[in-house]
């Protein structure tokens, strides 16, 4: 069985609700390893996915722009919200 070493955590950084389908706003947060986190918007995971392959394949965010190796921020696919991601190696 896979044993995941890698967290991350999506938290809202700006945006209202009433510009999201799914009502989400700044503070708003999500948790996941490797599964779709729960009520994470479909059309946005696409790109957190990759953003997420990056570092599980030891990369880090530094060449997509990011002033930070394991944090970045990303838009949603609408461009109404702007995330930010933390992923977080697990220690075992």
């Amino acid at each position: 069985w896979i044993v995941e070493d890698w967290e991350f955590t999506i938290t809202v950084k700006e945006g209202e609700a009433e510009h999201c389908r799914l009502g989400f706003e700044t503070g708003d947060v999500f948790t996941c390893q490797y599964e779709v986190p729960s009520g994470f918007c479909p059309k946005t995971m696409a790109t957190l996915h990759t953003l997420c392959e990056i570092v599980r394949c030891g990369g880090n965010y530094k060449l997509r722009g990011s002033d930070s190796e394991y944090e970045i921020d990303f838009p949603c696919a609408d461009g109404c919200i702007c995330f930010h991601l933390v992923a977080k190696k697990i220690k075992r």
